[in-house]
């Protein structure tokens, strides 16, 4: 590491310090100007004069005065001032901070008061010891509220410097990590996903091009995993066909029934699998489906195979989802029901924006200990885990919860009484569905 590497003007670090920098330079400069502009210790703008003035006719004797004032409109003849004789002078009752701030120049036997205006302008007189006043016109000098307490211009600055550098650190950083959290929530393999922008401090752009390489190198791994599946299954049905073909020729009847018992199950297992873990398939659209009518039509499908199964629930129910995705998520549920029930019921229920479709079958049920690990890939429900024709490959459950998952809803297992279990499955109505399915689901198999 570089030294002072951390407050490179292009990282994070640098970048802060800069900005806190640049925010304490401007606060001093703000506080330094406050206090230049409102002086505690001197009168507003344009008092002073008078206030120079009649300090020096109050020390001078009462027959210089005609002089100095002579010599005092020669030298300010903006000025304006005048001298009154006592009594002659219309006072006003008014006290303000202006009249205090002349106040604070003059000694005791002084008076700074307010006089009756001269048509618009201000008249301020400065009564001296002898009771003669020194009037003349003054601005009233009134500045903006926030310049009237230097304090309050302090915190007002720092309270705006400390704001810019949240607001900018919000951005800075906040902004990467969501667009670093929504590309990690919307990953798929289908190669649609737009890369991250590397932009930004050194730091986030690091990131983005790790994650962005990342991304890559697993496209690539499940890339050539999927060929390689490929590959492995059109070499593996050939010697299948072949075996079957010579099972045609034996002659023990069982025998033969068994092998070719064997010869389905392995191509269906290889098909099944192959299934779950092909991830290259064509993306099926989202369009608006009548959930109710699908449901109905899984139940008299299976009913035409001589199945119990029925439905129940709204006559309608339209939700944004893939047709085909969703025909099969169910069928699943619907085949692992009637393998181990007589009767099988599919519920859908319609609460708020989300849709309940409940497959429920009077079988054995599940284990509260085994209801988790039966959404996994290949865990099968019977105890014997035996490969026959009645039991499955342990993927119908880990497939619709896939589907489940990529329409932005979950799968959970629960039991029915008074025996039996319920596979639920929850869609949100309106919700836009993920491009694939999820990735825990492919690498887990």
């Amino acid at each position: 590491m570089k030294p002072f590497g951390f407050f490179h003007i292009r990282g994070i670090g640098g970048q802060i310090a800069a900005l806190v920098l640049g925010s304490t330079i401007a606060l001093h400069l703000v506080v330094t100007i406050a206090f230049l502009i409102s002086r505690p210790d001197s009168p507003p703008d344009g008092a002073h004069q008078l206030t120079d003035a009649a300090l020096l006719l109050g020390s001078a004797d009462a027959d210089e005065r005609p002089r100095l004032m002579t010599d005092l409109a020669r030298a300010f003849p903006q000025l304006g001032i005048e001298m009154l004789a006592p009594g002659i002078a219309t006072i006003e009752e008014v006290d303000d901070r202006q009249l205090r701030g002349m106040r604070r120049h003059f000694r005791q036997g002084y008076k700074v008061v307010q006089l009756a205006p001269d048509g618009t302008a201000r008249r301020v007189g400065v009564q001296l010891p002898d009771g003669t006043v020194v009037a003349g016109p003054v601005e009233s000098g009134q500045r903006p509220w926030f310049w009237r307490a230097p304090w309050l211009v302090t915190l007002m600055t720092a309270f705006i410097s400390i704001s810019v550098l949240g607001v900018w650190a919000a951005r800075a950083l906040a902004a990467p990590l969501s667009s670093f959290a929504k590309a990690a929530e919307n990953f798929s393999l289908d190669g649609e996903a737009e890369p991250l922008p590397e932009r930004g401090p050194v730091e986030i752009r690091a990131v983005a091009r790790a994650l962005n390489r990342m991304h890559e190198r697993i496209a690539r791994l499940m890339s050539d995993r999927t060929k390689m599946l490929a590959a492995i299954s059109h070499d593996l049905r050939t010697p299948i066909t072949r075996l079957r073909l010579r099972a045609e020729f034996i002659e023990d009847e069982g025998n033969r029934k068994r092998m070719l018992v064997d010869l389905d199950q392995m191509r269906s297992m290889l098909e099944s699998v192959l299934s779950l873990l092909r991830n290259d398939r064509k993306i099926e659209a989202v369009t608006l489906v009548d959930i109710a009518s699908t449901l109905q039509l899984i139940a008299d499908q299976f009913g035409d195979m001589g199945h119990i199964v029925h439905y129940e629930g709204p006559v309608s129910a339209t939700a944004a989802a893939r047709p085909d995705d969703l025909h099969r998520g169910v069928t699943n549920l619907v085949e692992n029901a009637v393998r181990f029930g007589a009767e099988v019921t599919i519920r859908l229920d319609v609460s708020g924006t989300i849709l309940i479709v409940d497959v429920e079958d009077d079988g054995p049920g599940i284990s509260d200990a085994r209801k988790q690990e039966m959404l996994e890939p290949f865990v099968r429900g019977d105890d014997a885990r035996t490969m026959d024709e009645s039991t499955g490959f342990g993927l119908g459950l880990s497939i619709a919860r896939a589907i489940a998952i990529a329409h932005g809803g979950d799968l959970s297992l629960h039991d029915r009484e008074p025996h039996g279990l319920i596979v639920r499955m929850r869609l949100p109505i309106y919700h836009r569905p993920r491009c694939c399915l999820p990735t825990e689901h492919v690498t887990a198999a």
